[in-house]
């Protein structure tokens, strides 16, 4: 193979657990296709992907790449299965023989670091999209997955976090050491997240809004921890307040009817449109109808759907937990407000509902700041430069 990028020419396999439509998939897949257009010889290997959450399967399947999928490679812990999975990317990894093994996710990260580790694969690296364990977990979970990535940091040749704030709270509970880590932006497909591009119109009135409302877009799966029980306290505050306000929810999954039936109980079903499941090409066009972004999640790496957003010129409203602060700056891109305070979020909400000045100047902020920091190409460039390192630093130790 001739090399193409920063590096010379690898056999690479990104390891993630399942192909979800979600931003740790969204950041393998674009690393698989980044990495391959580079020259690069890359497999992608996963578990099956099944469930409400959609799926990206077909595009990885005509990736310029490689595509295995592992039938006992399941997000659920299961110890056999498990270890089935442990000992069929043992063996794969012994039969192509990569010089580079690189997990996403926490399944897929212990299992894939340890396998890769038992088939002496040169170059181990693993991305941390959000921490496994956090703040949402029962004490012993937490403890559990503190003790695990401890072991698989000792695997791992490099630590990649989307955001500053992953290292920092891995440093934090003990996890390898600081010259292991570096922040790698999570990226995207950029340049299809420019607002002149789509009818905002159109969108808004394709939800039965009106010029003159406002619209409060939320993007994330209806399912526990998505931060949708505090949205639902939001609404209820802040459409008191501004009776122009309307609200977006893009997505799907176990809690939809849960939700519905809250929104109805308070009265507040008809001031909520729920788009269902949507592909993320579809995610430009969606932001365009969007005034706001909010961004209520309890637990978070670095929150795509808020860099997304920014980049359309669209404001954010954010809980200020793990990567959030790092791309919402209040007074400039966005507004924070402390994790669980609904009332300090509904009051955000309310004030850039009222100034359009206001709303206008963060989304240019946000544009401007994010809008190269986030593309897909310079995390693959990014990627590439780090493999390259640390083969360099491998062939002086040999």
């Amino acid at each position: 193979m001739t090399g193409v990028g920063y590096s010379s020419a690898m056999r690479i396999v990104h390891v993630i657990t399942r192909l979800i439509i979600g931003g740790a998939q969204e950041n393998t897949v674009l690393s698989c296709e980044g990495l391959a257009a580079r020259g690069h010889e890359v497999c992608l290997l996963t578990g099956p992907t099944v469930g409400p959450e959609g799926s990206l399967v077909e595009r990885a399947r005509r990736g310029a790449y490689a595509y295995e999928e592992l039938p006992d490679l399941v997000r659920r812990i299961s110890p056999l299965r498990d270890g089935r999975a442990a000992l069929a990317m043992k063996r794969f990894f012994e039969t192509i023989r990569p010089e580079v093994v690189h997990t996403h996710s926490s399944k897929a990260g212990v299992l894939g670091r340890l396998a890769a580790h038992w088939a002496g694969v040169p170059i181990i690296v693993h991305t941390i999209h959000g921490m496994s364990f956090n703040r949402t977990q029962p004490p012993w979970v937490q403890a559990a997955y503190r003790w695990a990535e401890r072991l698989c940091a000792e695997m791992s040749h490099a630590i990649v976090g989307v955001a500053d704030a992953m290292t920092e709270q891995a440093l934090a509970a003990g996890i390898g050491r600081a010259d292991q880590y570096v922040t790698i932006r999570s990226g995207m497909e950029t340049e299809q997240f420019d607002p002149d591009l789509y009818d905002a119109q159109a969108m808004r009135a394709s939800w039965g809004v009106g010029p003159e409302e406002i619209v409060v877009g939320t993007v994330a799966r209806l399912f526990e921890n998505k931060g949708y029980e505090a949205m639902i306290e939001v609404i209820d505050l802040a459409a008191r307040r501004d009776g122009r306000l309307r609200f977006v929810w893009v997505g799907d999954g176990a809690h939809r009817p849960r939700y519905e039936a809250e929104l109805s109980r308070r009265g507040l079903r008809d001031r909520v449109v729920m788009t269902g499941l949507l592909p993320p090409a579809e995610m430009p066009r969606v932001m365009a109808g969007f005034d706001i972004l909010a961004h209520a999640s309890r637990w978070e790496g670095l929150p795509r759907a808020v860099v997304q957003a920014l980049i359309m010129g669209r404001p954010a409203v954010s809980f200020a937990i793990d990567g959030a602060p790092e791309v919402v700056i209040p007074g400039e891109t966005g507004e924070l407000v402390g994790l669980g305070d609904v009332s300090g979020f509904a009051e955000s909400i309310v004030a850039l509902a009222g100034s359009s000045a206001r709303r206008a100047a963060y989304g240019r902020n946000g544009r401007r700041l994010w809008l190269r920091a986030f593309s897909a190409e310079k995390m693959v460039d990014e990627l590439d430069v780090l493999y390259a390192r640390l083969a360099a630093a491998r062939r002086e130790r040999v």
